[in-house]
């Protein structure tokens, strides 16, 4: 059971409208930042007061409507943006790490994240690019997906500059170097393979980025060239954040809330529901593609008025849960493109 703390923000949510900046530590501000045609709608972005400025953790999504309501917001704390001085980075999607290039034009702010996300950040040649977008093809075609999602194009990530690197490599455990505040980075990969959640231990507070958050589930897909199994890391971090400090949970997207534990368990609960239903589509129609077992199990909205961007989404995490499955012994694919996945034999004892 979780308690909802962020009462403007979830009536925010509700009625479809961009929450207020709110102050909610003494030096601590949520700023909400939108994400223009996107069905999250925004990111919270968090601000904590320094000595000589300001830290953020995450920056939010690349437009001039996000810039826009970043500079705004961070006004109304006080300060401006020249003053940022480091950003912490819960992971690499854009809606995070989006505007730090503009951060560190107005700033010059260092920028703090884990090495196995910063590592997908660096600059890519225009060959790089394309032989990412073959691979992301070969793999939603094995997957089954049809023609119009597999031509959808590369969804690429804002990049650093070439030659720059990111400024300060987090692993489990570090501490951040930010004078008045004691925040401790922690590993949380599933999401993507370099997932941070941030504790801040003098006001017991969790950022959990999108690792948790009150109301939804995270997309956990399988990327090419990232993590092989990110189902199974999910599940494992959220088994260690079960056991973190129950304080307010300040995720990045809808509203704050107390009961990190308990909303850890209901995601575990959650994926446990979502592989049987999954090993169930598979038992009914056997020698389905991932594509099939997508389109015949449930989503928040249906599955054919998808576009293909979410089409895509729902293919690649559709495959997370069949690998958990296949590696528990539940599921079988077989063949190479497409891959048809059917119910895993029965092993036969020997008397």
């Amino acid at each position: 059971m979780i308690e909802t703390t962020g009462i403007r923000q979830r009536e925010a949510w509700r009625d479809k409208v961009l929450p207020p900046v709110e102050q909610v530590r003494p030096g601590m501000w949520s700023i909400p930042v939108p994400m223009p045609g996107n069905p999250l709608r925004y990111v919270l972005v968090y601000a904590l007061a320094l000595d000589d400025g300001l830290a953020l953790v995450d920056t939010g999504w690349d437009s001039e409507e996000s810039w826009t309501a970043l500079t705004d917001g961070i006004r109304a704390t006080g300060h401006d943006v020249s003053d940022v001085r480091i950003a912490a980075i819960t992971h690499l999607h854009p809606d995070h790490f989006g505007l730090v290039p503009r951060v560190q034009a107005a700033s010059g702010a260092a920028v703090a994240m884990h090495a196995a996300d910063a590592a997908f950040l660096a600059y890519r040649t225009p060959d790089a690019l394309r032989r990412m977008k073959r691979e992301s093809d070969t793999q939603l075609a094995c997957l089954g997906a049809p023609e119009p999602v597999v031509d959808a194009g590369l969804i690429d990530l804002v990049r650093l500059a070439e030659g720059q690197t990111v400024d300060v490599m987090l692993g489990d455990g570090d501490t951040l170097d930010l004078p008045g505040w004691s925040l401790r980075a922690v590993w949380t990969p599933g999401h993507t393979p370099g997932h941070l959640c941030f504790v801040e231990e003098t006001t017991e507070v969790v950022f959990t980025g999108d690792h948790v958050l009150p109301r939804i589930s995270p997309n956990i897909s399988v990327i090419p060239g990232q993590l092989p199994n990110p189902l199974d890391r999910y599940l494992a971090s959220l088994r260690r954040t079960a056991l973190m400090p129950d304080g307010e949970t300040l995720p990045a997207h809808e509203y704050r809330f107390r009961g990190l534990a308990a909303r850890a368990r209901d995601l575990l609960h959650h994926h446990d529901a979502r592989l049987d239903e999954i090993a169930a589509a598979v038992t009914d129609r056997p020698e389905s593609t991932a594509w099939d077992v997508a389109a015949a199990i449930s989503w928040s909205r249906p599955f054919a008025d998808m576009n293909a961007n979410l089409g895509r989404l729902a293919v690649r995490e559709t495959y997370s849960h069949l690998l958990v499955l296949a590696s528990g012994g539940r599921v079988a694919g077989d063949g190479p493109s497409p891959v048809r996945w059917s119910p895993a034999p029965t092993p036969v004892s020997v008397p």
